[in-house]
């Protein structure tokens, strides 16, 4: 299984409409993917359509990494009705709030990678982080075998992603990084065309092809559906955008299968 976790230590980039992006594309190439709904806030279980009641969550399988209570927090997403494990999401919770600690112990930051040990029969994971670098995030960091890192184009965000490349460079082992993605990019602004030259600048071949603001994503999370279920040119050309960036994420991972781009 391929795990990916993006991450970010700015809050109101649409660090989780990313997720959802990707998981659209993995579920347009038919690809079996978990997604793991870190953030407090829970908004990737909301936006994947997730109904199904389930008996643990994911502060339970953080608190007791075991085979039991990590099967019994997966639940499907509702984009998936009718094929089973396809699209799978360990649902988030506002108590894995208590666990986000800033100074975590060795065992905190293991269970994940142990819980998503007993969780290996899907092809994909995707860790959606929350907004901060504590124990919730690095745990991820601990599970992944790359990174994406999410920003905006905004003079606070140049500075977040700094400090998240530092702390990622810090770590042995870690995760690769597989690079920074611009969101809600709008071209016709004077700071974010100068914010995004600063990136680049900054830190080279890793800032990605940014994703412009666009309409489509609030309209397929008002929906419940996936970017690529909706029809207008816009949305499909927006998707397209996803299904190469899940592209070069799968490509940027160790050991990913051949076929992957590998």
């Amino acid at each position: 299984m391929i795990t990916v976790a993006v991450c970010s230590a700015k809050g109101g980039v649409g660090k989780t409409s990313v997720v959802l992006g990707l998981a659209s594309a993995a579920l347009h190439r038919s690809l079996s993917t978990l997604v793991v709904d870190l953030d407090p806030q829970a908004d990737a279980t909301s936006g994947l359509d997730v109904t199904a009641q389930r008996p643990h969550d994911v502060a339970a399988v953080l608190r007791t990494p075991k085979r039991r209570v990590a099967e019994s927090a997966v639940a499907p997403s509702g984009w998936v009705d009718d094929q089973p494990g396809l699209l799978d999401v360990v649902t988030g919770s506002a108590d894995s709030a208590g666990l986000d600690a800033p100074d975590p112990e060795e065992e905190a930051l293991e269970a994940l990678r142990r819980a998503l040990r007993r969780l290996d029969d899907h092809e994909l994971a995707l860790l959606d982080s929350p907004p901060s670098l504590g124990a919730l995030t690095r745990s991820a960091w601990r599970a992944a075998d790359t990174v994406l890192v999410v920003s905006d184009a905004s003079r606070f965000s140049v500075a977040a992603v700094g400090r998240t490349l530092d702390e990622l460079a810090a770590l042995r082992p870690g995760p690769r990084v597989a690079g920074v993605l611009v969101n809600r990019y709008s071209p016709r602004s004077g700071e974010q065309r100068f914010r995004l030259q600063e990136l680049r600048e900054l830190f080279g071949d890793l800032v990605l092809e940014p994703v412009p603001d666009r309409v489509a994503v609030p309209q397929s999370q008002g929906a419940g559906r996936p970017l690529h279920a909706l029809r207008p040119v816009t949305a499909r050309r927006l998707a397209e955008q996803f299904d190469r960036l899940l592209e070069h994420l799968l490509e940027r991972s160790p050991g990913a299968p051949a076929g992957h781009g590998r």
